[in-house]
Order: structure tokens, then C-alpha cells, then sequence
């Protein structure tokens, strides 16, 4: 389930061994429907490895849960991973940004049909048409990409440290030429919820950060998520995360990426949470404890008439398989990957972490593959 707009399930692989590393688990049912726990434990066995070095995985629903953890906190001690670790969240940060949207819509202070030209004026040039909220929630406004501090992850490594700010990212997307008429393509990109997350700052007159905290995690009971900002660092318990190089000579190096300031990822992937507190935001949001009606539709609205549209107004992606329909959303930053899935019914829920070693690759991470094949079947 990486940004599921490529099909693909998520992340990347090296085929480099490293120490194998057991897997702990427990199963707290084994009545009918429950998770398969035989096969979500060989999914999580040998960690750490060339493709991961920690996974932290839950599954849930009517017919009971499972809650597993494998892998190392670091290369260089060896010791086991801490199953109650933060991580970066990545972009399960627009689930979060979407309900203090539509959180808003409710309270009277933001209208989805209303273009943000009128919310933000002068970030979009003149070219640009009107682009409504709603068209930003659900990624069919056509605004391109901002700019970043690198194509490779090497450059984006140099950089590491410094702090670029979404309103820069904001306005040189805004100087750009729009991709496509709002409305009329469905195109992922982050541009949309840095957008969005200006928005909440602009009509409440505070930062995102006490926004989406007030509007969301606070309801759903997030005590363990937090938004760094220009902090680089992960506060409290959290495994560190690799990224695998190749050097010059054909071997592989695995690059510590734990301390890394995101403040460029903003509202669509700067959050640091746990796989605890992700599943909290998924059952509160479901049962609209989080979005009330008739907002909470547009969790589940795809937009109609777009060929090959499948993302919601609700940072959600509707996702086929074996017959059922869950609403996903995954995230990558480098060192970790995550993502959040369920039936819409919440028969079945899955979380999970993994310390991918190529977390942005375009490529499925075996060890993200055989989670959700063991979780979903």
C-alpha cells in the first residue's frame, strides 16, 4: 500500500543479508475471522535483513487482533526493536490533515467548494483556475509539485538539516504552470495538503500543529503523536531508521536517517506517531468520533467521472482486495515506512511500521508484501 496511485504495495528492497533477528508476537484471538497469527509471524521472521531492520505490525477487528514486532532498535547494538516505537508517519499525516478540514467545514469556517484563491490570495498565479478545497482534499486540482531540496536521496541527505518552509514549497508550485484543469484529473501530490495545512493556519489564526492536535488527535485519544517541525530529532522511544547505499565498489552501506528536519512535509507527512495511536485514529474515525455527518461522506467519496480516480476528500484510498474494499493510506520518509488500512466496517484493520532500508523506492519491500498478504487474506 505505498501511495497505492502506482498499484505497487510498498517501498523497496536490497538483496544484501544482514544478522537475522527473531520475531515476538502475541495473538489476543483465535476465534473464527481472527487474523492469521502462524502467518503474520512468518511475515515478520528474520528481521533484521537486507529490506528491513524492525517491523511493528497490529491487526484488528471482529473476530480478534494480533500485535507483533521483529527486528533490531540499531545496526550496532543488535538489541530488539521496541514495539511501542515512534516512527515518521509520512503522509498518513493527510488523514489527519483531511478530518481537521472537514472538522472545520463543520464548524462554519471552511466551505469545500470555496476556491482557496479566496482563503490564500496571491499563492496561486493567474493562470491557475479556481481550485475549490474540496479539489485539494482529493488531489484533482492540478497544481504541480513544489520545489524541493533534491532529486536524489544524496542531495536530500545534505541537506538533512536545513528548513525549508511550506510556504515556500506553496508559492514556487503557485509560480508554475498548472498540470491540468481543476476537476479534471486526480494526480497525488503533497502540494495539496501543504495547501490545506495553510488553510487551517489562515481561518483559525493558529499553527497546524495545535490545530490538528485540538480537531484530531486529541478525540482520538493520540497521546504519542506529535508534529517535530525544524526538529530533526524523534522524541521519546523510536527505532533508528537506515537508508541503503551503494558505494563505488558495488558493497552496501546502511546510512543512519533517524535525525532529519521535515518542516518541508508540513500537513501532508511531517507527523511522528505510533502503531497504537494510528489504529486509534483509524476506529475513532470510522465510527465518526472524529468527523461527524454529513462530512464524514466525504472520508468515503471518490470523485466521480475521473478515470482511475480512487482517493477520498478524506486522505483515504480505496483499495480492492480479495473481494473486500478497505480505505488505505501509507507513508514513506526515509528509514521508515507505514500505513493504515480497514474495512469500512472495521472488520478488519491493519497498522504497521516498517524500517524499510529504501523506504521511497518505487519497488514493493518483500517484508511490506508479506505483511499485508498474511493481514488481509
Amino acid at each position: 500500500m505505498r501511495d497505492l496511485r502506482r498499484r505497487s504495495i510498498l517501498a523497496g528492497a536490497l538483496a544484501v543479508p544482514l544478522t537475522a533477528g527473531l520475531p515476538t508476537a502475541s495473538a489476543t484471538a483465535h476465534s473464527a475471522g481472527a487474523p492469521d497469527a502462524k502467518a503474520l509471524r512468518a511475515a515478520l521472521a528474520g528481521l533484521p535483513d537486507a529490506d528491513a531492520t524492525a517491523a511493528l505490525v497490529r491487526v484488528g477487528g471482529t473476530g480478534g487482533g494480533w500485535r507483533g514486532s521483529s527486528g533490531v532498535h540499531d545496526l550496532e547494538s543488535g538489541r530488539p526493536a521496541d514495539p511501542g516505537a515512534r516512527f515518521r508517519a509520512g503522509s498518513t499525516t493527510k488523514v489527519v490533515t483531511a478530518a481537521a478540514i472537514l472538522r472545520l467545514v463543520a464548524e462554519g469556517r471552511i466551505d469545500l467548494n470555496t476556491p482557496i484563491q479566496r482563503y490564500l490570495p496571491g499563492l496561486l498565479g493567474a493562470r491557475f483556475r479556481p481550485v475549490t478545497v474540496r479539489q485539494l482534499l482529493n488531489h484533482t486540482s492540478g497544481i504541480p509539485a513544489g520545489d524541493g531540496l533534491g532529486d536524489t536521496f544524496e542531495e536530500v541527505y545534505a541537506h538533512r538539516f536545513d528548513t525549508l518552509t511550506p510556504q515556500r514549497v506553496a508559492a514556487s508550485a503557485g509560480a508554475k504552470q498548472p498540470e491540468f484543469c481543476p476537476g479534471r484529473q486526480q494526480h497525488y501530490l503533497n502540494i495539496n495538503y501543504t495547501f490545506l495545512g495553510l488553510l487551517i493556519e489562515r481561518v483559525t489564526g493558529r499553527s497546524y500543529a495545535s490545530e490538528a492536535a485540538r480537531l484530531v488527535l486529541a478525540p482520538a485519544g493520540m497521546r504519542d503523536t506529535y508534529f517535530p517541525g525544524t526538529d530533526p530529532r524523534i522524541l521519546g522511544p523510536h527505532n533508528r531508521g537506515y537508508q541503503a547505499v551503494k558505494r563505488a565498489d558495488g558493497t552496501t552501506e546502511f546510512v543512519d536517517v533517524t535525525e532529519w528536519n521535515q518542516a518541508d512535509r508540513f500537513a501532508a507527512g511531517d507527523m511522528i506517531s505510533t502503531i497504537e495511536d494510528l489504529e486509534r485514529l483509524l476506529t475513532c474515525l470510522f465510527r465518526g468520533r472524529i468527523v461527524e455527518r454529513p462530512q464524514l461522506k466525504e472520508v468515503f467519496s471518490v470523485p466521480s467521472g475521473i478515470t482511475g480516480a480512487s482517493y477520498s476528500a478524506g486522505g483515504l484510498q480505496r483499495y480492492e482486495s480479495g473481494g473486500k474494499v478497505y480505505w488505505v493510506k501509507s507513508g514513506a520518509r526515509y528509514g521508515y515506512s507505514s500505513a493504515i488500512a480497514a474495512t469500512r466496517d472495521l472488520s478488519r484493520t491493519l497498522v504497521y511500521s516498517v524500517n524499510s532500508t529504501d523506504a521511497k523506492s518505487e519497488d514493493a519491500n518483500p517484508v511490506v508484501v508479506r505483511i499485508i498478504t498474511a493481514a488481509l487474506k
